[in-house]
């Protein structure tokens, strides 16, 4: 768990280095960046040792921290809790405190301004120096900042994806163990690669070169949340209901819009699920800059028994949420890997990117994913930059097929 205040304080009413800005940045300064370090790296003579103090850098997605739930286990199994750092964004911090992966400790950075970003940035660099983290697993996909941030932060050891002769983003050559992109393995597994590939030999390339059934597939549920006393009755107290409880969460993050079901089309099913469950109360969840699409919901249902929660509560309240909840139908988002860490219900609707390597490791699950030719048109290879304005793979996602999903999951409760 980590208490410094750092990394991100993401809150949308703010004005944070948006997800466009960042992959200018990206391009623009990491191309001829990363080439240029990747000249200074051809010039010094580098030196192997044994991981003893690792940082994971994962700057973005709360949802990737929660499959990376094995891959953090496995290097705590080899250096130790205490010796267990990782670097994130301050909007995406908030599940490690819940998860309690890491002990009291972390790299700065923010969000709000570029410069304070930059500053950070820089002061990050130097806390690792000090604290002497020897090795660095990048478990960004191929970007750039996460390459540039490892290499300078002087580890000797830096476990990161390399492109190799693949058709995939140029991030120069800044990895000492540089690990093949499998599109065949789940994000899950590949980040226990990149942990695997820490304490490996380099001479092998690309690593890994071991049987992924010797690494092995870690638990399906991983952590379990337990709310604390009090919490439970608090949150219960929120959503005013003893009867059956229902989720829906229209939203996605701005990184990737066209994972979103329609508005209308969660209107719709909200006015069918009333119907065929007198006692139910539907609770929309969001987070503070989707206040008013939850308010739009709400008022487009016009019923007392389906409110918004969007905005009113912090991870860990929402987690509590998901234990109080009888089903929960969600977007490709975080809260479908949040709610992994409960027990659950959660229908998913997937469309441009894939369940099979992003799908929730929970077995309490039921994806929902029309698998188009075209689909997933989001991916490591493009950077995940699709070409795709009319997201057919979620507009033929149908009200009943959603609604009879719902209705099995609550038949099961």
């Amino acid at each position: 768990m980590i208490r410094e205040r750092s990394a991100f304080s993401y809150n949308k009413t703010d004005t944070p280095v948006r997800t466009q800005t960042i992959r200018l940045l990206d391009y623009w300064f990491g191309l001829p960046a990363c080439a240029l370090l990747t000249g200074v790296r051809r010039l010094q003579r580098e030196r192997r040792v044994t991981p003893r103090r690792i940082t994971f850098v994962k700057f973005i997605e709360q949802g990737a921290t929660v499959l990376a739930q094995d891959a953090i286990r496995r290097a705590t199994a080899r250096v130790g809790r205490d010796n267990i750092f990782f670097c994130v964004f301050e909007s995406n911090r908030a599940i490690l405190d819940v998860l309690e992966v890491v002990p009291e400790a972390n790299v700065r950075i923010r969000d709000q301004h570029l410069a304070t970003f930059l500053f950070d940035f820089i002061r990050a660099l130097l806390t690792m120096r000090s604290r002497r983290v020897d090795t660095v697993i990048d478990m960004e996909f191929f970007s750039r900042a996460s390459a540039i941030f490892a290499f300078l932060s002087g580890a000797s050891t830096r476990s990161g994806l390399h492109r190799f002769t693949g058709e995939l983003p140029y991030r120069g050559d800044l990895m000492t163990h540089r690990v093949q992109y499998n599109p065949h393995l789940h994000v899950s597994l590949q980040y226990a690669v990149l942990v695997e590939a820490a304490f490996g030999d380099t001479l092998d390339e690309p690593l890994l070169k071991v049987p992924v059934a010797q690494i092995g597939d870690g638990p399906a549920n991983g952590e379990r949340f337990v709310p604390q006393a009090g919490e439970q009755a608090r949150m219960r107290s929120l959503v005013g209901t003893d009867g059956p409880l229902i989720l829906l969460n229209p939203n996605a993050s701005d990184l990737l819009p066209l994972r979103k079901w329609d508005g209308a089309k969660f209107a719709a099913l909200a006015r069918r699920l009333l119907d065929a469950f007198p006692l139910a109360r539907i609770v929309i969840t969001g987070a503070p800059a989707e206040r008013d699409g939850a308010a739009n919901l709400c008022r487009a249902v016009a019923s007392p028994r389906v409110i918004s929660a969007a905005g009113r509560t912090s991870l860990r309240e929402l987690l509590t949420l998901y234990t109080l909840a009888d089903v929960l139908v969600t977007n490709d988002s975080g809260p479908a890997h949040f709610a992994s860490l409960t027990p659950l219900h959660t229908i998913v609707l997937f469309g441009p990117e894939t369940p099979l390597l992003f799908g929730s490791r929970s077995a309490a699950t039921t994806i929902i994913w029309k698998q188009l030719a075209c689909s997933p048109c989001v991916s490591v290879f493009n950077h995940r930059l699709s070409p795709c304005r009319n997201n057919l793979c979620m507009q033929l996602i149908t009200v009943d097929e959603v609604f009879d999903a719902v209705c099995a999951a609550m038949g099961a409760v």
